[in-house]
C-alpha cells in the first residue's frame, strides 16, 4: 500500500494502459526531474541534505529517531494541498500530471532521499537513485511489477546494483511512472487534464495522502540501507 493506493482511492486504476505508450520519453522525464528536485530542493523547499541534517541534529546524532521525525513532518506536509500545489508546479511542464499529485511525488522522494542520505547512501549513485524512484511504489505493488519482469528487482536489490547502467534507470523510470500515472486513470489523463485543472484541489484527498506518505517512508526506512 503506497501512493497508488492513495491515488485509486481518487477514482483512478492501478492497472492502466502504460503512459510510456502515449508520451513516449515524458514519464522518465518527469520522474527524473521530480527526483532531482526533490534532492536538489529550491525556494522554500529544502533540499534532502538539510532536512536530513537538521532532523539528525535535532535528534542529537540518533539515525533511528531522526527518520522517524522526518517521516512525521513529512506526512503532515503532505495533507498541505497548497504546499503540494507549489512543489507540483516545478515539475507539471515535463508531462501533463496534476500539480498536486506531483507535489505529493516530490515531497516523498525527498523524504525518501533523506532517509537514504541518513543511512549512509550516496545519493548521486545509479542504483540508489533508481531505487528512491521504486520506493514510491509500496512493497506490494513493486513486487507484483517484479513478477511481472517490468521491474528488475526491489528497492533493496537496486541499492546494492548501482553498476547496472543507465539502461536500468531508465527502465525503472518508465515503470514507476506508467504505475503512477495510470493510477490517475491512463491515457486518458493526456486529453483531459488541462479541461479538469479547476477540480484538481478537491481530487486529492489529504488524510488518505498523508496515510500513504507515513506508510511509505516507514518501508522506505526498511529498504533504503546499505546493501
Amino acid at each position: 500500500m503506497g501512493i497508488l493506493s492513495s491515488l485509486a482511492k481518487r477514482g483512478g486504476k492501478s492497472a492502466a494502459p502504460r503512459i510510456g505508450k502515449i508520451a513516449p520519453g515524458a514519464t522518465e522525464d518527469f520522474l527524473q526531474k521530480a527526483l532531482a528536485g526533490a534532492v536538489r530542493g529550491g525556494g522554500p523547499f529544502d533540499s534532502a541534505e538539510k532536512v536530513s541534517t537538521e532532523a539528525l541534529a535535532e535528534a542529537d546524532g540518533d539515525v533511528d529517531a531522526a527518520i522517524e521525525a522526518l517521516i512525521a513532518s513529512h506526512t503532515r506536509l503532505a495533507g498541505v494541498q497548497g504546499f503540494l500545489t507549489n512543489i507540483g508546479g516545478v515539475v507539471t511542464s515535463v508531462v501533463s500530471i496534476p500539480a498536486n499529485v506531483s507535489g505529493l511525488v516530490v515531497l516523498q522522494l525527498r523524504m525518501h532521499a533523506a532517509i537514504a542520505r541518513l543511512h549512509g547512501l550516496d545519493l548521486t549513485d545509479p542504483g540508489v537513485r533508481a531505487a528512491l524512484l521504486v520506493t514510491l511504489l509500496g512493497h506490494d505493488a513493486t513486487e507484483e511489477l517484479v513478477k511481472d519482469k517490468e521491474l528488475p528487482g526491489n528497492a533493496r536489490w537496486l541499492v546494492g546494483n548501482g553498476d547496472a547502467g543507465p539502461e536500468t534507470g531508465r527502465r525503472v523510470a518508465a515503470a514507476v511512472a506508467a504505475a503512477l500515472i495510470g493510477a490517475l486513470g491512463g491515457k486518458q489523463l493526456a486529453s483531459t487534464v488541462g479541461k479538469r485543472v479547476p477540480v484538481f484541489g478537491g481530487v486529492v484527498g489529504a488524510a488518505t495522502d498523508a496515510r500513504a506518505t507515513k506508510r511509505l517512508g516507514k518501508e522506505a526506512a526498511q529498504d533504503l540501507r546499505p546493501a
